[in-house]
């Protein structure tokens, strides 16, 4: 008689998980990630970009990745790696992971630019368990999915043709008199139109304004 198959290996491969790499250098917030997907995931955890780059590198076989969108040093390493090249390099090294940018805020250019590097999903550090939850799990899918809080592309307010107009040339450097005479109105007309392109986007000052539209592609 052929001996039966041994339980523990059939219920080893079963229950076999995907693996996470959380990479974060702040340590209570590594241990938030790995509370909410510890259930789903084997979960390993880098401190900084280039100790993920080089652990991917070393090690492999990781599913998705949860990567810090915030500005800082990634540890000791005298030259620090942004996090948009960070994705590109984890993406080159394992082209087949899924990738979260978690984000400080919900805002449309930095889940632009996480989604431009190669990631699959954009979510904010503000947004729930569940969403981080959704992200992860669309991300092992290679499914696309955006923090619903994110607002759609060009909704920050919209803008009036001639509001649009006036914001182009603040972009381009040029002042008030120069718009008024490009425009052929009244520089009384110029800073009218401004006040209510601010007012429209939420706006503290003109610089905002053209930071707002440029981000919203409003303008170019």
């Amino acid at each position: 008689m052929e001996p039966s198959p041994n339980p523990q290996i059939s219920e080893t491969v079963l229950t076999e998980r995907p693996q996470c790499l959380v990479i974060d250098g702040h340590p209570i917030v590594r241990l938030g990630v790995r509370r909410v997907l510890q259930d789903r995931f084997e979960i390993q955890e880098a401190t900084s970009r280039y100790e993920a780059v080089e652990l991917v590198r070393d090690i492999g076989s990781f599913d998705v990745a949860v990567l810090d969108m915030r500005r800082w040093s990634g540890g000791f390493h005298p030259e620090p790696i942004g996090a948009t090249d960070a994705i590109r390099a984890l993406l080159e090294t394992e082209p087949g992971m899924g990738i979260v940018a978690h984000g400080d805020r919900a805002e449309r250019h930095l889940a632009s630019a996480a989604l431009q590097a190669g990631a699959s999903a954009y979510v904010s550090r503000t947004a729930s368990a569940e969403l981080l939850e959704q992200a992860v799990q669309a991300a092992l899918s290679q499914e696309r999915f955006i923090d619903p809080a994110v607002p759609p592309r060009g909704s920050r307010g919209k803008l009036t043709k001639r509001q649009r107009e006036i914001l182009q040339l603040l972009a381009n450097g040029e002042s008030t008199t120069v718009a008024a005479r490009e425009l052929d109105l009244s520089e009384e007309t110029i800073k009218t139109h401004t006040k209510n392109a601010l007012a429209r986007l939420g706006a503290r000052n003109r610089t905002h304004a053209v930071a707002i539209a440029l981000r919203e592609s409003l303008i170019e």
